[in-house]
């Protein structure tokens, strides 16, 4: 007994030592220190619970007093446990209270964060940790309401703190990068996302615009220190740059008196020295600033004189955003630029619209510009600018569609353009309905090329296909380009791939719409152009299944002969487009069947295209080939061919498309029952078995 009376001590001490240690712990300043000490503590409650420190003595024997007196330092030890627990069980309650009191301070300082009151946001924050000092996500709140407010220094203390409390929060890393950045410490800032990606590899499309903002800044930064030793070395044409813009600063003087001025600024600006030293100078704000020009700017039916004061400035933005991305990024950035450059893309002034057309082609050459641009002016009213040069007849319009085309490669453009949508979808129905004969018709090519890149995308495509307007302005302008194939065929091309992809969603905008579509096409197969016959053949054989009424349309139009021919000739996309008509066609119709017969003897073109790598043709092939076998004594002819092995190859193997499997299967199926004689070849090779774990296989997919 007095064994088991020193073991229990000897717990006891040591129980003793580990509280007393989580106390100590539990009183740290480290938030982090404190919250791991609580939940150990809480563990340490569980565990006391479930195994308490026991003796073998039996304490309710009755024994004299000199015997039964308890120890004091045992009693006053079991009563500080006690203490400790119930202290324990306390902070926990505290605990979850100050977590929904730390919650309730984060929503109110994120109201004030939207609402651009940054000062009451932190406020907010700081009470919040008050309740809760490890709560990660208020010490990145903070740090950014902190770098709204400019006070970097702080920011990167809140991150450090949330770093202690999650090593792998990017938001802390995100917002020290920003940080870093403003403080122009950039090889941290870099490494501060690079960190981000370390920790979280998906993100990498997002920090890839954060890194070459990094490249930006220090790339301006160096240029903004060279440009100021070339100034203070007494450079002639960077103290000449200087003196221009001081005389360009003086105000209320005569709009020629500024166009001259800037004219002789913009001769100046030959290499990044005199650019960065006018970006440095302010030379933005003077020229933006000045109310005689914005005048200029503003006026609806602009004189002589306000012309030449217009194109004055946008050619000495052209030459100060020469090869300089933070000029690129101040002009576009300016609040007023967001408007101004789109309606002066609009504007009656030729030379003006010539020269707005020319700087935003300058800004588009590169990935930062175009992204720009997206971001910062507004698209609906520089995508109906852009629309309106179709008038022109010269290299300009062409010019417009070519930004077009590159501002609509970007996944941002993108973006806007499916959320905006129902209001930009009459402007480009408005371009299809638009006479070929006097609109430029390579530029009108473009811009239908740039719909069809657009309606790619599944959600676009549902709402442009959703639109009958649409659908009848591209009948309309595929019936008006008919009328001279030769002269329009760059325009009938792209706009089979933009109705070829509309054709994808389902159903179409009505029957009557997709005979009359399929109607369009089969008059283009007699084209002699490869490309509007593959295209014309691709719409088709997407049409062609909307009804019985259209595919006995087509028969009549001699389609089988038409893809019969296409298939002869070879060309993997063109074959699909062949293949799917005639597998829709003889699963219809019994003519259609005979018709295939009728022209390929002895299915030598089918059998081919059953060997195809392409699945979509294969399968399709072995549709066809089924369909054809209910046709009476038509099977007998493949009884010398290894028709058998093929199909088999088809059905047993391991094809991503369980269409090819299945079509096989059928195929093989309706041969075997139009001619015996192949049964017995299915099971000398094991054929029954083969399909019945296929089709198993199919089913527990």
């Amino acid at each position: 007994m007095a064994d088991d009376q020193e073991k229990d001590l000897q717990k006891f001490l040591k129980n003793v030592d580990e509280i007393t240690s989580l106390i100590q712990e539990m009183n740290s300043d480290d938030p982090v220190v404190q919250e791991k000490a609580i939940l150990n503590t809480e563990k340490r409650l569980l565990f006391t619970e479930e195994d308490q420190c026991r003796t073998t003595l039996n304490k309710t024997m009755i024994s004299p007093p000199q015997a039964s007196t308890k120890n004091a330092d045992e009693i006053n030890s079991e009563a500080f446990l006690a203490s400790v627990e119930k202290d324990a069980k306390e902070r926990a309650r505290r605990r979850r209270e100050n977590r929904v009191l730390a919650d309730a301070l984060k929503e109110k300082g994120n109201e004030a964060f939207v609402r651009g009151d940054y000062e009451t946001a932190i406020l907010h924050y700081s009470e919040g940790l008050e309740k809760l000092k490890d709560m990660k996500v208020l010490y990145t709140n903070r740090a950014q309401a902190y770098i709204k407010l400019g006070e970097y220094q702080k920011a990167l203390v809140d991150c450090d703190w949330a770093l202690k409390c999650d090593e792998k929060c990017t938001k802390a890393y995100f917002h020290m990068g920003k940080a870093y950045l403003a403080l122009k410490n950039y090889s941290v800032s870099r490494e501060c996302f690079q960190k981000i990606l370390e920790i979280n590899p998906q993100l990498q499309t997002q920090m890839k615009g954060h890194l070459i903002e990094v490249d930006l800044r220090e790339k301006a930064d160096l240029q903004e220190k060279e440009a100021q030793e070339s100034l203070d070395s007494g450079k002639s044409t960077a103290v000449t740059t200087k003196n221009l813009l001081e005389t360009l600063s003086k105000p209320d003087q005569n709009p020629l008196f500024y166009a001259g001025w800037i004219e002789i600024l913009t001769e100046m600006m030959k290499d990044n020295t005199e650019r960065t030293l006018f970006r440095t100078h302010s030379g933005f704000s003077i020229i933006n600033g000045n109310e005689v020009i914005r005048r200029c700017f503003s006026a609806e039916g602009k004189d002589v004189v306000e012309e030449t004061t217009c194109l004055s400035v946008l050619r000495l933005w052209q030459a100060v955003c020469s090869g300089n991305e933070e000029n690129q990024h101040l002009l576009v950035m300016r609040p007023d630029t967001g408007q101004l450059l789109p309606s002066l893309l609009a504007s009656r002034v030729p030379a003006i619209q010539e020269q707005s057309l020319a700087l935003l082609l300058q800004l588009a050459q590169t990935g930062n510009g175009r992204s720009l641009i997206i971001s910062h002016l507004d698209l609906a009213r520089l995508l109906e600018a852009l629309l309106s040069f179709l008038d022109f007849s010269d290299k300009k319009a062409n010019s417009a569609m070519e930004l077009l085309t590159d501002l609509a490669l970007e996944e941002r453009f993108q973006v806007w353009f499916q959320a905006n949508l129902p209001s930009v979808l009459p402007v480009l129905t408005g371009v299809l309905k638009r006479d070929p004969q006097v609109t430029n018709s390579s530029a009108l090519s473009q811009c239908i090329a740039v719909m069809g890149n657009l309606s790619a995308e599944a959600a676009t495509r549902g709402q442009m296909s959703a639109s009958e307007d649409l659908g009848e302005a591209c009948l309309g302008l595929m019936a008006r380009c008919e009328e001279d194939v030769d002269l329009f065929r760059d325009i009938i091309y792209r706009l089979l791939g933009l109705m070829m992809n509309l054709c994808l969603q389902s159903p179409f905008v009505s029957e009557d719409w997709a005979m009359e579509v399929s109607k369009r096409c089969l008059s283009l197969l007699n084209s002699r152009d490869g490309g509007i016959l593959t295209r014309a053949a691709g719409v088709l054989s997407r049409t062609i299944s909307s009804s019985l009424k259209i595919v006995q349309e087509a028969l009549r139009a001699g389609v089988v002969k038409k893809m019969i021919q296409f298939l002869k000739m070879g060309g993997q996309t063109a074959s699909r487009y062949a293949i799917k008509t005639l597998a829709i066609c003889t699963n219809s119709c019994h003519e259609a069947r005979e018709e295939v017969i009728r022209l390929d003897k002895k299915f030598s073109v089918l059998r081919a295209l059953l060997s195809s790598d392409d699945e979509v043709v294969a399968g399709n092939a072995a549709l066809c080939l089924g369909s054809c076998m209910e046709v009476p004594r038509v099977a007998s002819s493949l009884l010398n061919t290894d028709i058998v092995k093929v199909l088999l190859k088809l059905a047993g193997g391991d094809a991503q498309k369980t269409a090819v499997q299945l079509n096989a299967g059928i195929a093989l199926g309706r041969l075997c029952t139009a001619e015996p004689r192949f049964a017995a070849q299915l099971r000398e090779l094991h054929g029954i078995e083969i399909l019945s774990s296929t089709m198993k296989s199919i089913s527990d997919a």
